[in-house]
This record gives structure tokens, C-alpha cells and sequence, in this order.
């Protein structure tokens, strides 16, 4: 959420289910028919997610606080997204509006022609958020099968697709090993590997190269851009790197202070298979500058 961007999963959790301190404001259920010029139209392909007027207040101990204003976005199969915006702007907050971890106050959300609700118990998504958040007394392959073992597969399943999940993100050797004996650009590939193994059709990430030096997160975000390639997955990514956004993704979704509205879409046009030189091309600089200007238009750079 948009006021606790950087606390644990869990943390979020207990703050908004148990504390009473921090609440959405109750939602509205009507429907929703009107969109704005940013609603994207697909090309043909499935849409996995379809947000209208999408809206979410939160009333905290100091009044009512508009995170998220009449969001309009269509994702279809196979892109990778990126929100981009200022800290506090409500990027983290529409990731979990799309993984049911909030609820919106105004507006319609679909995940591939269902309710966000349905999708998060059809298992339709992965999530990898902004710390790996493995458990320190489980290996490594523990970690990834965990999953696997809520969702009731057979022990040697698990083991398969741990196995296999973990040479995707070239960790094949460290399954018995635990996560404190890894470094920070591991651990964060394992969590991946976690969100994987049950293999949904749709991966949200939350920053989770953020807290990486520039080298290991240069270096992931090539392995990552090989990952999507490779396994055809929806990505949906949350970043304050005007360069990892430009390079990552099919198209960048540029958002304004709070409350966080969608001030310019961007399509990235680029070849699916690139390495970090592509980033001192004439092409890179033109989207980063586009979006560069699109954080100025929005007064982000006024925080």
C-alpha cells in the first residue's frame, strides 16, 4: 500500500487487517462504464488484467487519504508492465488492488475475466515483493516447494519443479543450502523461483531488485528479461528506475503523486532479446527521456 511501501508482507497485513489504525474506506459496487483516454485497448491477444475508474481512499487517525484516482488500464497476455512514479504515488498499492490484498473503493478490476478475489483462489498469480521473505530455517529448496506443499502436490512433484524452477534462475546447486548463506541477488532469484513453482500465468513484482547494487540489478534484470522470454508469463512490475523500467518492459505505465493517476502510457517497441548496450541506444534514450518528462509533467521530482 501506497503509505507502507517498504514494510514485510506481513507487516501490511497486520497493519491493515488488525490495527484499526490505517482501513480502505468502504467500497462501492456499482458498476462502472465510463473510462478515460488512458484505458489501453489489447491487440488481439487475452486480456489478464481490465481495471475502470478504478479508485482507493484509505481513512487513517488524520483524516481520509486518496491513494489510487480513476486508474483505467488494460493488460493483455504475454506484456510486461512496468509502474513507474514517485514514492508514496500508489504503485505498490494497484499491485495488491490486483492481487486481492486490497480493496478498491470505487471501480471495476477483472484478472483474466474474473474478480481479483477469484483469481487470487484460482491461484492465477505469483508475487515477489520487495524482500525475498524466505524462511531462514528452510533450504533454499524448502523455500520453493513451499507452495507446492499448501497447494497438496506429491512430494516428488515438489521436488521436480523446485529442481526446475531453481535452474531457471541458474541457482542449480544451491537447493541445500539456506537462505542466509546466499547473497542478497540470490535469495531474490529463489524468491522468484518460489512465485514460479506452481506455475501461474501471471507474475507481480514489487521492486524486488530495489535494495541491489547497481551490477547485481543490471544483472537480474537481464536474467529476468530472459525468464519472461522464456516462459511466456505476464509480468506486471513495480519500479522507481527509469532505466530498469525502459529496459524491461513492453510498456511503462507513468504515475503521479498521490493521489496516483496514470499521466502517460508508454509503448516500448523493442526487440525481445537485448543485453545492457541496448540501454546507450538512440531508441533507450528517446523512451527514457519520454518518461523522464512524464515524472516532471506529474511534479514528481517536487517530493
Amino acid at each position: 500500500m501506497a503509505l507502507c511501501e517498504h514494510r514485510t508482507a506481513s507487516d501490511e497485513a497486520a497493519l491493515v487487517r488488525r490495527s484499526g489504525r490505517l482501513r480502505a474506506v468502504s467500497p462501492m459496487h456499482q458498476p462502472v462504464n465510463a473510462t478515460t483516454d488512458h484505458r489501453i485497448l489489447s491487440s488481439g491477444r487475452p486480456l489478464v488484467a481490465d481495471v475502470r475508474d478504478l479508485s482507493l481512499t484509505f481513512e487513517t487517525a488524520d483524516g481520509k487519504v486518496e491513494a489510487l484516482a480513476g486508474i483505467n488500464l488494460q493488460i493483455a497476455e504475454g506484456e510486461f508492465v512496468s509502474f513507474i512514479g514517485p514514492s508514496g504515488c500508489g504503485k505498490t498499492t494497484l499491485l495488491r488492488l490486483i492481487a486481492d490484498l486490497e480493496q478498491p473503493t470505487s471501480g471495476m478490476l477483472q484478472i483474466n475475466g474474473v474478480s481479483a478475489g477469484e483469481a487470487r483462489l484460482r491461484r492465477a498469480y505469483g508475487y515477489v515483493f520487495q524482500a525475498p521473505a524466505l524462511y531462514p530455517w528452510r533450504t533454499v529448496e524448502k523455500n520453493v516447494m513451499l507452495p507446492l506443499e499448501i497447494m497438496g502436490f506429491s512430494e516428488a512433484e515438489r521436488r521436480e519443479r523446485a529442481r526446475r524452477y531453481l535452474a531457471l534462475v541458474n541457482l542449480s546447486g544451491f537447493e541445500r543450502k539456506f537462505p542466509w548463506q546466499l547473497s542478497g541477488g540470490m535469495q531474490q532469484r529463489a524468491s522468484i523461483a518460489r512465485a514460479l513453482s506452481f506455475d501461474p500465468a501471471l507474475l507481480l513484482m514489487d521492486e524486488p531488485f530495489g535494495a541491489l547494487d547497481e551490477i547485481v540489478r543490471d544483472h537480474l534484470n537481464e536474467q529476468l528479461l530472459g525468464l519472461w522470454d522464456k516462459t511466456g508469463k505476464t509480468v506486471i512490475f513495480v519500479t522507481h528506475s527509469i532505466p530498469e523500467a525502459v529496459f524491461l518492459s513492453t510498456r511503462i505505465i507513468v504515475m503521479s503523486p498521490r493521489p496516483g493517476r496514470i499521466i502517460d502510457v508508454i509503448e516500448c517497441d523493442f526487440p525481445r532479446e537485448r543485453t545492457l548496450e541496448f540501454r546507450e541506444t538512440p531508441e533507450f534514450v528517446r523512451i527514457a527521456q519520454r518518461v523522464r518528462m512524464g515524472l516532471r509533467s506529474g511534479h514528481s521530482y517536487d517530493e
